[in-house]
Protein backbone atom coordinates (compact mmCIF):
# COMPACT_ATOMS: atom_id res chain seq x y z
CA UNK A 1 0.00 0.00 0.00
CA UNK A 2 1.18 3.56 -1.09
CA UNK A 3 1.92 5.50 1.64
CA UNK A 4 1.17 9.47 1.45
CA UNK A 5 3.39 12.12 2.23
CA UNK A 6 1.17 14.12 4.29
CA UNK A 7 1.87 17.11 6.63
CA UNK A 8 1.17 17.07 10.38
CA UNK A 9 -1.84 18.86 11.38
CA UNK A 10 -0.60 22.29 12.59
CA UNK A 11 -1.55 23.75 16.07
CA UNK A 12 -3.60 26.67 16.56
CA UNK A 13 -0.88 29.26 18.00
CA UNK A 14 -2.11 31.37 21.12
CA UNK A 15 -2.23 34.41 18.81
CA UNK A 16 -4.73 32.55 16.13
CA UNK A 17 -6.82 31.22 19.40
CA UNK A 18 -7.69 35.09 20.42
CA UNK A 19 -7.57 36.38 16.85
CA UNK A 20 -10.58 33.69 16.44
CA UNK A 21 -11.81 34.71 19.84
CA UNK A 22 -12.16 38.39 19.16
CA UNK A 23 -13.58 37.17 15.15
CA UNK A 24 -16.70 35.55 17.15
CA UNK A 25 -17.26 38.00 19.49
CA UNK A 26 -17.32 41.11 17.04
CA UNK A 27 -19.41 38.55 15.12
CA UNK A 28 -21.84 38.30 17.59
CA UNK A 29 -22.19 41.55 17.91
CA UNK A 30 -20.02 42.53 21.37
CA UNK A 31 -18.24 44.52 19.69
CA UNK A 32 -19.83 46.58 16.62
CA UNK A 33 -18.41 48.47 13.37
CA UNK A 34 -16.91 51.71 14.66
CA UNK A 35 -16.22 50.50 17.91
CA UNK A 36 -12.63 50.31 19.99
CA UNK A 37 -11.30 47.08 21.19
CA UNK A 38 -9.82 47.08 24.26
CA UNK A 39 -6.65 48.16 24.67
CA UNK A 40 -3.39 45.81 24.46
CA UNK A 41 -2.90 45.61 28.94
CA UNK A 42 -7.11 44.80 28.79
CA UNK A 43 -6.55 42.31 26.29
CA UNK A 44 -3.86 40.41 27.74
CA UNK A 45 -5.40 40.23 31.06
CA UNK A 46 -9.08 38.90 29.43
CA UNK A 47 -7.32 35.92 27.43
CA UNK A 48 -4.35 35.65 29.82
CA UNK A 49 -1.90 35.78 27.16
CA UNK A 50 1.31 37.96 26.71
CA UNK A 51 1.41 40.97 24.81
CA UNK A 52 2.97 39.26 21.75
CA UNK A 53 0.19 36.86 21.13
CA UNK A 54 -2.06 39.89 21.17
CA UNK A 55 -0.21 41.99 18.61
CA UNK A 56 -0.14 39.52 16.25
CA UNK A 57 -4.08 38.59 16.96
CA UNK A 58 -4.26 42.13 16.10
CA UNK A 59 -2.45 41.77 12.97
CA UNK A 60 -4.08 38.50 11.90
CA UNK A 61 -7.72 40.69 12.54
CA UNK A 62 -6.19 43.55 10.31
CA UNK A 63 -5.01 41.29 7.34
CA UNK A 64 -8.90 39.43 7.73
CA UNK A 65 -10.52 43.30 7.58
CA UNK A 66 -12.24 42.81 10.58
CA UNK A 67 -10.34 45.61 12.20
CA UNK A 68 -8.05 48.94 11.59
CA UNK A 69 -5.12 50.03 13.96
CA UNK A 70 -4.74 53.94 14.07
CA UNK A 71 -1.39 54.97 15.49
CA UNK A 72 -1.92 56.59 18.29
CA UNK A 73 -5.84 56.62 18.56
CA UNK A 74 -6.39 52.71 18.99
CA UNK A 75 -8.03 49.78 17.18
CA UNK A 76 -11.53 49.85 15.98
CA UNK A 77 -14.19 47.37 14.50
CA UNK A 78 -13.92 47.98 10.45
CA UNK A 79 -16.57 44.85 9.55
CA UNK A 80 -18.56 42.05 11.61
CA UNK A 81 -17.48 39.69 8.78
CA UNK A 82 -14.46 40.86 6.63
CA UNK A 83 -13.90 39.92 2.87
CA UNK A 84 -12.11 36.67 3.60
CA UNK A 85 -15.22 35.10 6.13
CA UNK A 86 -15.59 31.44 4.33
CA UNK A 87 -19.58 31.15 3.45
CA UNK A 88 -19.95 28.55 5.38
CA UNK A 89 -18.73 30.29 8.90
CA UNK A 90 -20.93 33.34 7.79
CA UNK A 91 -24.51 30.79 7.68
CA UNK A 92 -23.33 29.34 10.60
CA UNK A 93 -24.18 32.85 12.35
CA UNK A 94 -27.24 33.53 10.85
CA UNK A 95 -30.20 33.61 11.79
CA UNK A 96 -33.49 31.49 10.78
CA UNK A 97 -35.39 34.48 8.93
CA UNK A 98 -32.06 35.31 7.05
CA UNK A 99 -31.64 31.65 6.27
CA UNK A 100 -34.82 31.04 5.11
CA UNK A 101 -34.92 33.88 2.75
CA UNK A 102 -31.97 32.78 0.82
CA UNK A 103 -33.48 29.49 0.49
CA UNK A 104 -36.27 30.68 -0.70
CA UNK A 105 -34.85 32.69 -3.47
CA UNK A 106 -33.00 29.94 -4.42
CA UNK A 107 -35.11 27.24 -4.56
CA UNK A 108 -37.48 28.91 -6.63
CA UNK A 109 -34.65 29.45 -9.61
CA UNK A 110 -33.79 25.31 -8.97
CA UNK A 111 -36.90 24.53 -9.70
CA UNK A 112 -36.93 26.54 -12.61
CA UNK A 113 -33.98 25.53 -13.78
CA UNK A 114 -34.60 21.74 -13.04
CA UNK A 115 -37.75 21.54 -14.91
CA UNK A 116 -35.92 22.36 -18.37
CA UNK A 117 -32.86 20.37 -17.53
CA UNK A 118 -33.62 17.16 -15.93
CA UNK A 119 -33.58 14.01 -16.88
CA UNK A 120 -35.18 10.08 -16.15
CA UNK A 121 -32.16 9.23 -13.23
CA UNK A 122 -32.72 12.89 -11.64
CA UNK A 123 -36.73 12.11 -11.95
CA UNK A 124 -35.71 8.54 -10.07
CA UNK A 125 -33.91 10.62 -7.39
CA UNK A 126 -36.58 13.15 -6.78
CA UNK A 127 -39.07 10.50 -7.01
CA UNK A 128 -37.65 8.18 -4.24
CA UNK A 129 -36.37 11.37 -1.79
CA UNK A 130 -40.10 12.31 -1.78
CA UNK A 131 -41.46 9.16 -1.12
CA UNK A 132 -39.10 8.85 1.87
CA UNK A 133 -40.36 12.26 3.03
CA UNK A 134 -44.22 11.42 2.96
CA UNK A 135 -43.25 7.73 4.58
CA UNK A 136 -41.41 9.90 7.20
CA UNK A 137 -43.95 12.65 8.07
CA UNK A 138 -46.74 10.61 8.18
CA UNK A 139 -44.65 8.12 10.99
CA UNK A 140 -43.75 11.19 12.61
CA UNK A 141 -39.97 10.94 12.65
CA UNK A 142 -39.04 14.10 12.54
CA UNK A 143 -35.45 14.25 11.35
CA UNK A 144 -35.24 11.52 9.12
CA UNK A 145 -38.27 13.77 7.14
CA UNK A 146 -36.24 16.91 7.48
CA UNK A 147 -33.10 14.93 5.99
CA UNK A 148 -35.30 13.52 3.42
CA UNK A 149 -36.82 16.77 2.41
CA UNK A 150 -33.31 18.14 2.21
CA UNK A 151 -32.27 15.30 -0.45
CA UNK A 152 -35.78 16.41 -2.12
CA UNK A 153 -34.63 19.71 -3.14
CA UNK A 154 -30.99 18.91 -3.43
CA UNK A 155 -31.65 16.84 -6.36
CA UNK A 156 -33.50 19.02 -7.45
CA UNK A 157 -30.25 21.45 -7.55
CA UNK A 158 -28.77 18.38 -9.29
CA UNK A 159 -31.08 18.56 -11.73
CA UNK A 160 -30.54 22.17 -12.56
CA UNK A 161 -26.95 21.27 -13.67
CA UNK A 162 -25.73 24.69 -12.49
CA UNK A 163 -23.32 23.51 -10.02
CA UNK A 164 -22.89 27.08 -8.51
CA UNK A 165 -26.44 27.29 -7.38
CA UNK A 166 -26.17 23.29 -6.23
CA UNK A 167 -23.26 24.07 -4.19
CA UNK A 168 -25.30 27.32 -2.65
CA UNK A 169 -28.67 25.53 -1.89
CA UNK A 170 -26.64 22.18 -0.27
CA UNK A 171 -24.39 24.60 1.36
CA UNK A 172 -27.49 27.05 2.80
CA UNK A 173 -29.50 23.70 3.44
CA UNK A 174 -27.45 21.57 6.00
CA UNK A 175 -27.28 25.21 8.21
CA UNK A 176 -31.00 25.22 7.79
CA UNK A 177 -31.44 21.56 9.21
CA UNK A 178 -30.29 21.99 12.67
CA UNK A 179 -33.09 25.09 12.57
CA UNK A 180 -35.29 23.16 11.67
CA UNK A 181 -35.43 20.68 13.99
CA UNK A 182 -35.52 23.29 16.74
CA UNK A 183 -38.42 25.03 15.15
CA UNK A 184 -40.60 21.91 14.60
CA UNK A 185 -42.04 19.19 17.31
CA UNK A 186 -43.67 17.17 14.77
CA UNK A 187 -43.76 16.53 10.94
CA UNK A 188 -47.48 17.70 10.73
CA UNK A 189 -46.70 21.01 8.45
CA UNK A 190 -44.51 18.13 6.51
CA UNK A 191 -47.57 16.47 5.65
CA UNK A 192 -49.95 19.27 4.62
CA UNK A 193 -47.18 20.60 2.40
CA UNK A 194 -46.47 17.22 0.87
CA UNK A 195 -49.29 17.72 -1.83
CA UNK A 196 -47.37 21.31 -3.20
CA UNK A 197 -44.21 19.17 -3.48
CA UNK A 198 -45.69 16.78 -5.58
CA UNK A 199 -46.84 19.30 -7.56
CA UNK A 200 -43.34 20.16 -8.15
CA UNK A 201 -42.47 17.41 -9.06
CA UNK A 202 -44.65 16.70 -11.28
CA UNK A 203 -44.37 20.09 -13.25
CA UNK A 204 -40.53 19.32 -13.11
CA UNK A 205 -41.46 15.88 -14.98
CA UNK A 206 -43.74 17.91 -17.94
CA UNK A 207 -40.42 20.46 -17.94
CA UNK A 208 -43.11 23.05 -17.30
CA UNK A 209 -40.58 25.87 -15.49
CA UNK A 210 -43.46 28.21 -14.92
CA UNK A 211 -45.51 25.78 -13.03
CA UNK A 212 -42.53 25.07 -11.20
CA UNK A 213 -41.88 27.99 -10.43
CA UNK A 214 -45.18 28.72 -9.00
CA UNK A 215 -45.38 25.40 -7.22
CA UNK A 216 -41.44 26.32 -5.32
CA UNK A 217 -42.67 29.81 -4.61
CA UNK A 218 -46.30 28.28 -3.03
CA UNK A 219 -43.72 25.79 -0.74
CA UNK A 220 -40.77 28.53 0.33
CA UNK A 221 -43.99 30.86 1.56
CA UNK A 222 -45.85 27.94 3.22
CA UNK A 223 -44.77 26.21 6.63
CA UNK A 224 -42.21 23.19 5.68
Amino acid sequence: MTSLNISPLKRLSLAEEVANRLQELIASGKYVVGQQLPTEPELMAQFSVGRSSIREAIKILAHRGLIRVQQGLGTFVLSQSGPGEALSQRLQRADFEDLNEVRFLIEVKIAEKAAMHRNNKDIEKMKGFLKKRFEYATNQQLEPCIQADINFHNAIAEAGKNEILRDLYKTVAEHLKNSFLLRYSNTNSFIESQHYHDALLQSIVDKDPKKALIWATKISNAPR
